[in-house]
């Protein structure tokens, strides 16, 4: 009987000692975590286009952004820099829509995340996103890739399925690095399943807390030699006010 009892107990202990399988909601959430912070922020972002190797176009943003009351996607108002020719032209991001604001006509116009801003990234690609609050995600399984700096990674592979509306993609696969969530590598689907591009993070440094990839590298899904390169610098904590959000206010935005 005694026996009995210490086989019962060491299976037990056994069972408990066996961690749980990861839960690919919470990797995709502590994913975005890495990508963006949790509180109001700026960020400089430089778009640079490439074709076969060669730069042949470019383009400066100033992006704010902050966490809605509701739902706990982000929105953003995303401020054109460069080139002079774009200064001070606008774009909103609040909810599902998205907004062009032109100073010169004072005009603003309906827009879709999917078309392109610059190369290969799209105006929903350089808004602030979290994957976790407009997609479904099911863990795949773990597997050995080359990250962003042509380094090998274990990571989880990530199958997302968008359900919220006006998504920029229909489908993602991400791939996450399984000792610490960040993110590695990412593929982007049109609805008729065409991959559209595939995106690498990389050049992770210390910014607001937690160390973010400063860099991602978008390829188009049929041409590798079209490249695209976003940079992300100057982060900054600040107040963003509910009124810079509000498409009747982008009129009267003045940048501090």
């Amino acid at each position: 009987m005694k026996l009995k009892i210490l086989f019962f107990f060491s299976l037990l202990l056994g069972l408990g000692s066996v961690s749980a399988a990861p839960n690919a909601e919470e990797i995709l959430a502590a994913s975005d975590a890495i990508r963006n912070p949790g509180r109001p922020f700026s960020v400089t972002v430089t778009l640079t286009e490439f074709q076969a190797g060669k730069q042949v176009d470019t383009s400066t943003l100033t992006s704010y952004s902050r966490t809605q009351q509701q739902g706990g996607q982000f929105a953003s108002l995303i401020r054109f820099v460069l080139p002079a020719r774009d200064a001070g032209k606008l774009m909103l991001k609040n909810g599902n829509e998205l907004w062009f604001y032109d100073p010169t006509n004072k005009a603003s116009v309906r827009l879709s995340p999917q078309q392109r801003l610059l190369g290969q990234a799209s105006n929903g690609d350089v808004v602030t996103v979290n994957f976790s609050k407009d997609y479904k995600a099911t863990l795949v399984g773990d597997e050995e890739i080359q990250d962003g700096e042509r380094r090998t990674r274990k990571a989880h592979k990530l199958a997302l399925v968008a359900e919220a509306p006006d998504v920029t993609y229909a489908s993602i696969e991400m791939w996450v690095d399984t000792e610490n969530n960040r993110p590695l590598k990412a593929r982007f689907f049109a609805e008729s399943s065409r991959l559209l591009k595939t995106a690498y993070y990389r050049r992770f440094q210390s910014q607001l807390g937690a160390e973010r990839p400063t860099e991602t590298v978008i390829i188009d899904g049929l041409n590798p030699q079209s490249v695209t390169i976003m940079r992300f610098s100057d982060y900054k904590a600040r107040v963003i006010p509910d009124t810079w959000m509000q498409r009747d206010f982008l009129p009267r935005f003045q940048p501090d």
